[in-house]
């Protein structure tokens, strides 16, 4: 039997590459010695990147950037081959990189998101893949084509910067300085929702408030955000609310897809690809995935919904370990996954299931294991 393990980290406790660790010495204990493989995977979040990289035996390259508030710092992508490269704007726009003190919309920018971007351009990548979650930015995605030459200027024609606070000034968008290697680029946007730009369903209402805006800077920001989608309509003839995930990242969605031309992807969909899943799936009788907690949520966009999809397709059997179950797990099973199973063992709080993360987990593997060793024998 062959088992091939690839599971979502679990946020706080547990990262994608331990599950693989802890899944073999459980399969071990049941069945002895296997045949197994173990992938990173991610769904266009937090860890993509990592997960991406690992999987490939990809290099790290390091540069420095300007991060949200436009401070100098350090921020690594991954280059996959001569060719292709992946890259995090959460690694140089990120929320976590503003103090929660300092957070606030209006004067964070995505610029440090466009200077990876350029600066895989320069080391001569063709085809780039840009994970767009957790950004610390409402900016439109301004600030990240600034940097790749895009001009934003106001009714006396001036310049500005990019920020959130410059979307309700905007008045003319000048791409003349494109830089022009974007043209003959691949952009893959890897976005897991589909929000448009404005409206309750759109950048600020939806994620704004948790990147610090309160309610009447969301108000602000939306009004300004109105008015860059205005501009954008009036000057490049297309409806940024009528491209699904266009409100991603604070606008960054927008701004990759209409700018730059970027192909907007499900995230987990970008990443099996990127690490060649339906290639490691050959001659594996059963995979293992889960995340931190399966829900209703899972089935829209996430790591076991993906892998489980793909696993079917494979005619390969999916199970599931998750840290819990809430509300709508079991939708879950229309999409390839046959079974679940938690790591909790009782009902405890939640810190003391993070606490003892690893030692839940290898107990709920070894668990998993067994039944699956009994459904064997009862086939058998």
């Amino acid at each position: 039997m062959k088992f091939l393990f690839a599971s979502d980290s679990f946020k706080g406790s547990l990262s994608s590459r331990q599950t693989i660790a802890l899944l073999a010495r459980a399969a071990k204990s049941v069945f002895g010695e296997i045949e197994y493989a173990g992938v990173p995977v991610a769904d266009g979040g937090e860890g993509t990147l990592e997960a991406v990289v690992m999987a490939q035996n990809g290099q790290w390259i390091e540069t420095e950037v300007h991060g949200p508030l436009m401070e100098k710092t350090k921020a690594r992508y991954g280059k996959l081959s001569e060719r292709r490269a992946v890259i995090e704007m959460a690694a140089a726009s990120g929320l976590p990189m503003v103090p929660v003190e300092k957070r606030n919309p209006l004067y964070t920018t995505s610029f440090g998101t466009g200077e990876l971007i350029r600066h895989a351009l320069d080391q001569g990548f063709i085809d780039i893949s840009v994970a767009i979650g957790g950004s610390a930015t409402n900016d439109g995605g301004m600030g990240c084509a600034r940097a790749l030459g895009m001009r934003f200027l106001d009714r006396d024609g001036r310049e500005l910067t990019g920020r959130g606070e410059d979307l309700e000034r905007v008045a003319a968008i000048d791409a003349a300085n494109l830089d022009r290697r974007i043209s003959s680029a691949r952009i893959t946007v890897m976005c897991d929702v589909t929000n448009p730009l404005c409206g309750e369903n759109g950048a600020t209402w939806t994620f704004g408030a948790q990147k610090g805006a309160t309610p009447e800077i969301q108000t602000r920001l939306e009004a300004g955000m109105v008015n860059y989608r205005d501009v954008i309509r009036r000057q490049f003839k297309v409806d940024p609310d009528a491209i699904p995930g266009a409100g991603a990242a604070g606008g960054l969605g927008a701004a990759l897809t209409v700018f730059l031309g970027g192909e907007m992807k499900s995230g987990i969909e970008t990443v099996l690809d990127l690490i060649d899943f339906d290639r490691r799936l050959e001659g594996v009788d059963v995979v293992v995935t889960g995340e931190g907690c399966t829900d209703w949520q899972s089935c829209f966009g996430k790591v076991m919904q993906g892998v489980g999809e793909r696993a079917k397709k494979a005619g390969v059997l999916a199970v599931g370990l998750s840290g819990s179950l809430g509300r709508g797990a079991e939708q879950i099973y229309e999409h390839g996954i046959a079974s679940l199973m938690t790591t909790v063992d009782a009902p405890m709080p939640l810190e003391e299931a993070i606490d003892r993360a690893e030692e839940l987990y290898n107990q709920a593997a070894v668990r998993m294991f067994r039944f699956l060793q009994a459904g064997m024998t009862l086939r058998g």
